[in-house]
């Protein structure tokens, strides 16, 4: 189980052994841990075993301020098919469309994290849904986050966390189970079961520290509202990052095996071509077919040539297992491009450093290499630290804040027009292809290579240079 601290699995597995044993129409009632950062990876911790066990939950929150922490406290595999969603508007919306693009990307990209029971349960949702999906999808392609909310997207996720403002109008779809937080600050009206077929587990209680379930004033839910569409745009920035360091390593994989053997039968057939047309000079179809021979045998080489010198290629070869990065990896790259991304900066200096530093942890993510990563965390935090030395806690405006909003939006679309672009691309597909032959214990590439070496033998033969 995914969670942080031995309290935190002790709170779970108790109110999962309390939900599981409820019957409808239930009303549970628990106390909040007494710790408030055990509140967030407990309620993690539940998804998660939720998930497990395919049910459906629904975490209604008093506001938004828990909901950067549980966004955090996710387990990285399962969070797209988590759903949390803030209860302003402008920023659910940025919030549900990152999401979205998000869970289309992993479904597409179909790695080995896609591959367990809560992802086989997550297509199988998706084809019950697929009416809700596609609109979903085309509300996203319309740059969806200004028009109306796309139909009933909440049936989409199996497990939902929202504030009570928009609990109850956004995600009205029914959940096996629901958990409710009501931290007796202020006098709370007498509450009952959520849904009427779900049993409900009420926590009561006062949070302390950091993350208290308190009022707060404007400028200050800015800030929360902006951590989670950070956290949001940080788990595209990861999808993005690895879709790129997977396709980068199979074009490796691809021009080491194929491409040289691709460059010599293009060359083979442009010679076979160009004998043809010496035969009969003036047959204007044979001089035709023989430039385009030779046109495309030039454009073969030129590109294998590109790939020939490359140190990489071979030591993708000899791994024959692509890019792989770890849990590790991707939670420290995910806490770089939420900290340091160029849309978070202040002005055009901040934003050139922060760009530098963007710029160097995609090359070490590219290289699975943990320890620049943390070299490039540190220097961030160095800085920082001097920075708020020199000047103060950052006390950015409100006007400040809504421009992150806006360039952290914008951020959004471009990503998923990147991913597009790459998912359609002819290279991805064959990508994709191996990646199925792979599981079935096939080496697409090799069999490919095969075929080649057979042509390439035969127009040898013919031509008489065997």
């Amino acid at each position: 189980m995914m969670n942080d601290t031995a309290q935190a699995t002790n709170a779970a597995l108790r109110w999962l052994d309390r939900l599981q044993s409820a019957g409808p129409r239930s009303l549970l009632q628990e106390a909040l841990p007494t710790d408030a950062a055990t509140t967030a990876p407990a309620l993690a911790a539940l998804a998660a075993e939720a998930l497990a066990r395919e049910r459906s939950l629904l975490v209604v929150t008093p506001d938004d301020e828990l909901l950067p922490d549980v966004s955090n406290a996710l387990d990285m595999n399962l969070r797209p098919l988590c759903l949390v969603l803030p209860g302003a508007d402008y920023a659910s919306r940025i919030t549900l469309r990152a999401t979205l693009s998000l869970l289309k990307s992993r479904l597409q990209r179909d790695g080995d994290d896609t591959q367990g029971p809560a992802w086989r349960a997550q297509r199988a949702r998706l084809l019950e849904h697929a009416g809700h999906w596609h609109a979903c999808l085309d509300w996203c392609a319309r740059n969806g986050d200004r028009d109306s909310w796309p139909d009933d997207f909440g049936a989409l996720f199996p497990v939902r966390f929202a504030p009570r403002s928009a609990a109850g109008s956004l995600l009205a779809s029914p959940a096996d189970w629901v958990v409710m937080l009501e931290p007796r600050i202020h006098a709370a009206p007498s509450l009952g079961p959520w849904a009427e077929t779900a049993p409900t587990l009420l926590l009561t209680g006062r949070l302390t520290g950091a993350a208290a379930l308190v009022k707060v004033d404007e400028q200050a839910r800015l800030r929360i509202e902006l951590e989670l569409l950070g956290q949001e745009l940080a788990e595209l920035e990861l999808e993005l990052a690895t879709a790129q360091a997977e396709i980068g390593d199979f074009t490796q994989r691809y021009h080491a095996t194929i491409g040289g053997r691709m460059a010599e039968l293009d060359l083979l057939q442009a010679e076979v071509a160009l004998r043809r047309a010496e035969a009969a000079p003036n047959d204007s179809h044979s001089q035709r077919t023989a430039q385009q021979a030779w046109s495309r045998a030039e454009r073969s080489h030129e590109e294998s040539s590109r790939f020939a010198d490359r140190k990489q290629a071979a030591a993708a070869v000899d791994s024959g297992r692509g890019f792989r990065a770890g849990t590790d990896v991707k939670k420290l790259y995910r806490q770089i491009a939420q900290k340091i991304h160029p849309d978070r900066a202040r002005d055009e200096a901040d934003r050139a450093w922060r760009t530098e530093l963007m710029t160097e942890a995609n090359r070490a993510y590219r290289n699975a290499d943990r320890e620049a990563l943390q070299e490039i965390l540190a220097s961030w935090q160095e800085s920082l630290h001097a920075t708020t030395a020199r000047s103060g806690k950052d006390h950015s405006s409100s006007s400040a804040l809504a421009m992150q909003v806006a360039r952290l939006r914008r951020r959004v679309t471009e990503i998923e027009s990147e991913l597009n672009r790459l998912y359609g691309s002819r290279l991805y597909e064959l990508f994709a292809a191996a990646k199925v032959a792979s599981r079935q214990g096939r080496d697409l590439l090799q069999e490919m290579a095969g075929r080649l070496e057979g042509q390439i033998a035969a127009i040898k033969h013919a031509l008489g240079t065997t």
